[in-house]
């Protein structure tokens, strides 16, 4: 049994919103499973599940480049120190040109696009010498590049959010879902990418939740159904309410409606999966750009 710490007492609190003593309790039944106490606590309290990608601790921006004809598109997630730097001109110049790199040259990973040329000097050259004329360690953190026989909708969220979207349908359905994706952050496009271990997972806590309830096993019934298919629209793009659609029509209707199809989409959350402290981050970034300098 793991020793319950201050620490993995903050994060269950921030994970469901509830009590300390509440979550002190839940992760001393589960032996120090962060993973089981969250489930007990939905099951006693109703907590929502966790959304991991809301605990950003990074700063930085999304390069985006598209091409003129829609047919394909990049993004480039580029962190700094600060934020105030992530609003820097040259550093947002830097992150759409490595973006439009990664689309011309379709390189396999960071460490090949930063051995690209750019303007006639390597991109680990170029970062190096920002880094030296900001102020600041910046490190190239992950890229995404797509390509299509169909069309590429796009969307930035400020500099912190960006969405790339493949489609089949007007220009307007390819904006208005980018939009969407930025909004509400699917997981999944549709019920049937969903895995069989997410559906699991929720439908215990449901049964849990239903037999605590104390209802009759046929209403218990209905609950669980019921609350697995919210479950399953609240995280998937095509089950979601449309957010322009103002009578609630799910974004599967609203496309069918337009004559429009996702064939795929991604999105980058500047610092998205980076669940340390801002103060450690300032560490990472500088332990990173440290080892692409020795490379």
């Amino acid at each position: 049994m793991a020793e319950v710490t201050a620490a993995m007492v903050k994060e269950l609190r921030e994970v469901t919103g509830l009590g300390m003593m509440e979550c002190k309790k839940a992760l001393t039944e589960a032996g120090g499973d962060l993973a089981k106490a969250e489930d007990l606590l939905r099951v006693r309290s109703g907590a929502k599940a966790s959304k991991a990608a809301g605990r950003i601790a990074a700063e930085g921006a999304i390069g985006m480049y598209v091409s003129a004809d829609a047919k394909v598109a990049a993004m480039v997630e580029l962190n700094s120190e600060t934020d105030f730097v992530a609003k820097n001109e040259d550093f947002l110049r830097f992150a759409n040109a490595l973006a439009e790199r990664v689309a011309m040259e379709n390189p396999s990973d960071v460490a090949a696009l930063a051995a690209l040329d750019l303007e006639g000097e390597k991109i680990e050259a170029r970062r190096q010498a920002l880094v030296q004329k900001i102020g600041e360690n910046l490190t190239i953190r992950r890229l995404y590049r797509m390509q299509s026989t169909a069309r590429i909708g796009h969307y930035l969220h400020g500099v912190k959010i960006g969405v790339l979207v493949e489609y089949e349908g007007g220009e307007d359905v390819g904006k208005d879902v980018a939009m969407q994706i930025a909004f509400s952050k699917p997981r999944y496009k549709s019920k049937d990418d969903v895995p069989a271990d997410v559906i699991n997972r929720e439908r215990e806590v449901l049964v849990a939740r239903a037999k605590e309830s104390g209802k009759p096993a046929e209403i218990a019934t209905k609950m669980v159904e019921g609350g697995l298919a919210k479950f399953i629209n609240e995280i998937t793009l095509l089950g979601q309410p449309f957010v322009k659609d103002d009578k609630g029509q799910s974004v599967e209707k609203a496309l069918a409606a337009r004559k429009g199809k996702v064939l795929s989409y991604a999105f980058f959350v500047v610092g998205e999966g980076l669940e340390k402290r801002s103060d450690d981050f300032a560490a990472e970034v500088m332990a990173q750009a440290q080892s692409a300098a020795r490379k």
